[in-house]
């Protein structure tokens, strides 16, 4: 590793000219240096700067930001005093980007070949008689399936966390000598992170890569990182190897972050941190953090600290940084009371999803399709007050139950059944304006439900007016009340989307769904996008409504430690199939159906020392084979003829948890671990 910074960023300040003419600075005397062959990680709740200081790194400012003083260079070159077309050349070439949105990186009417190869003839030496080829091994290098047919489609016909997977190959095309990731892996499903971050690790031993790593995910960052920066209100507050940070932190600020962690192991929602960070150019003469510090005293408010070098190899900003061991952790509650007996207040009666064209063949005999259900033969209740999540890979058919229970995709066989009543119409344009009111559905991006031209005010009226008709009065009233209980408040009315941090932004989604006082909520990935103290303000929120109104939830999410603090019970997808449900507690307990363990064994955890255990020779499915279980081609217990051919039974375990699989539950207690390979090992 040459001791020459590759990327040397020295004391960087970027902002913006506010209303009243003062300079409001985003990033403040930012420092930060790395080599070849080195991955930094930054860190830090949203709004801290860690995007912005990483675009700063290839020369790029968002529009109305603007350098204040220092210089950031890339191998001797002045990022902010090249031309354009110096630029062009370093960029997706010797510097790639991996953004967290991939959906604004990849262009709408180009076919994923095409933009590929675009990539690799500006960026790369490949010759252009090889570009299909180095196409097809950068989409399987990204653990896509079916590469080749990938090529012929567009953007808008894959998932988002296969878009993210093409964002990653576009980046790698060039080989480039330092790649910048924003939120790389915030829309995969965990095995699929694992295997990408192994990826990455692979990547930078073997080229010397460097890299700048942005992540909310500690455990992503613990894997693949060997320094972290913690950025606070554009500053930076603590930086040091790995190991250190993520151990024994000496900022109440990281510790914090430690703590608002949801923890595998631990069936409790975490304590978020309080307040909020202050907004550019408001941090005050003093610490930024002193606000919400319970170390804080009167020399943290008037003076500033610098940054100084401590014995453990850490740099920190902080008066009392000697003092934060005496924090200790911070307080947990314990989440999820037992949920209330009753009657199922959703049902779904072997439900089935297609998204297969009908040929027109069956069309005109009348007859069913012939395809592969995308989603087949689920059977599934929730009882009123119930938090059941789904689980499982992108492609597993999860969103696809969420979107034929809120009527958005017709079922192609069986029935959802609400409240013990008919089955739903099978689109919204069928149900009853009573049934679209008791089935609310909170999406993974804000962005894509909140109009950015309506107010907060005219976006929780529309809920409010429709199912109840109030008056204008009554409509306000209701609405600060529902601010208030997502802890926003009424001076966030007049506010439009845009004016709002992500967290909040999900906030007013969920006041909104609230505000139809639903019986049941469709919770889709609702806090993947988040930061890690925002994410448990948001649990805890959600649980506290919960516990509150009866409300039940169908809960989405890849995050397996968040759906262990929230979850009451736990079914398992795989390829469209149920293979396990029942309690939480005994689905993250052995024994479990060895998907299952697929999937608990790739969660990362803030822990440098931990390695998600992976299959040694893992696959990548399309689809269901024809017959026996669905899991057969990747079991590491696959017993042969019997899970090739017949479809496994359900095994009955104690307490309602069952799982599908010839294996006896009883001889379900190896773990996988004993018989796969350990990652990284």
């Amino acid at each position: 590793m040459s001791d020459a910074p590759l990327i040397d960023i020295r004391d960087l300040s970027v902002g913006f000219t506010g209303r009243s003419g003062a300079q409001r600075a985003v990033l403040r005397n930012i420092d930060l240096q790395v080599r070849r062959g080195e991955t930094v990680g930054l860190v830090g709740e949203s709004g801290s700067g860690k995007s912005t200081l990483a675009l700063a790194a290839m020369g790029y400012l968002k529009t109305g930001l603007r350098v204040l003083g220092g210089k950031a260079t890339f191998a001797g070159n002045d990022m902010f005093g090249l031309d354009g077309v110096a630029l062009q050349r370093l960029r997706g070439g010797k510097i790639g980007l991996i953004p967290q949105n991939s959906g604004q990186s990849l262009t709408p009417t180009l076919r994923i070949g095409a933009q590929l190869a675009e990539a690799l003839r500006l960026h790369s030496a490949v010759p252009a008689a090889q570009h299909t080829q180095r196409v097809l091994e950068l989409l399987t290098q990204v653990r896509l399936p079916d590469p080749a047919g990938l090529l012929r489609r567009y953007p808008h016909e894959l998932s988002g966390g296969q878009q993210q997977r093409v964002a990653i190959a576009m980046a790698l095309a060039g080989e480039p000598e330092a790649l910048l990731l924003d939120e790389p892996t915030t829309g995969l499903d965990v095995t699929t992170q694992a295997h990408i971050l192994e990826l990455l690790r692979e990547i930078n031993a073997r080229t010397g890569t460097a890299m700048v790593y942005v992540s909310h995910d500690l455990g992503a960052i613990a894997r693949v990182c060997d320094r972290v920066v913690v950025l606070y209100a554009g500053e930076v507050i603590l930086r040091g190897a790995t190991r250190q940070v993520l151990s024994e932190p000496s900022h109440p600020y990281a510790r914090g972050l430690l703590a608002s962690i949801p923890r595998l192991s631990d069936a409790r929602i975490p304590a978020a941190l309080d307040g909020r960070p202050p907004a550019p150019g408001e941090a005050g003469a003093g610490c930024g953090f002193a606000p919400r510090c319970a170390m804080a005293q009167e020399r943290c408010r008037n003076e500033r600290p610098a940054l100084r070098p401590l014995a453990n190899g850490e740099i920190v900003r902080c008066h009392f940084a000697e003092g934060t061991a005496s924090l200790g952790a911070a307080a947990q509650r314990v989440a999820r009371a037992t949920a209330p007996a009753g009657a199922p207040v959703l049902s779904l009666q072997q439900l089935g999803v297609s998204y297969a064209r009908p040929r027109i063949v069956d069309q005109l005999l009348g007859r069913k399709s012939s395809a592969t259900l995308t989603v087949q033969g689920i059977d599934l209740e929730i009882l009123p007050g119930e938090t059941v999540a789904l689980v499982g890979e992108s492609g597993s058919g999860k969103s696809s139950i969420l979107k034929a229970v809120a009527g958005l995709w017709p079922a192609a066989e069986g029935q959802v059944r609400f409240g013990g009543q008919a089955a739903l119409g099978g689109s919204v344009e069928t149900r009853s304006r009573k049934d679209l009111q008791r089935i609310q559905l909170i999406f993974q991006n804000p962005d894509d439900s909140l109009n950015p031209r309506h107010t907060i005010a005219d976006i929780l009226a529309q809920p409010l007016e429709l199912y109840f008709g109030l008056s204008r009065s009554e409509v306000h009233t209701r609405s600060v009340a529902l601010l208030e209980r997502v802890r926003l408040g009424a001076h966030y009315l007049e506010r439009l989307p845009n004016q709002l941090s992500g967290g909040e932004k999900q906030r007013v989604a969920i006041a909104r769904a609230f505000a139809a006082e639903p019986e049941l909520v469709l919770c889709d990935e609702v806090t993947s996008a988040l930061d890690v103290s925002v994410q448990a303000a948001v649990l805890d929120l959600l649980d506290e409504l919960r516990a509150q109104r009866g409300t039940a939830y169908l809960f989405v999410s890849h995050d397996l430690a968040v759906v262990r603090a929230l979850a009451h019970r736990v079914a398992v997808l795989y390829q469209g199939r149920l293979c396990e449900v029942g309690p939480a507690a005994a689905v993250y307990a052995m024994p479990s159906h060895p998907y299952t363990e697929v999937l608990l064994g790739a969660v990362l955890e803030p822990d440098p020392d931990h390695r998600p255990t992976l299959l040694a020779d893992d696959v990548i499915e399309s689809s269901p084979p024809p017959r026996g279980c669905a899991f057969q081609r990747r079991c590491p217990r696959h017993l042969g003829d019997a899970c090739d051919a017949v479809t496994p039974p359900w095994r009955q375990g104690v307490a309602g948890h069952q799982i599908r699989c010839h294996i006896p539950i009883a001889e379900l207690s190896r773990p996988i671990h004993a018989i796969t390979e350990t990652a990284g090992a």
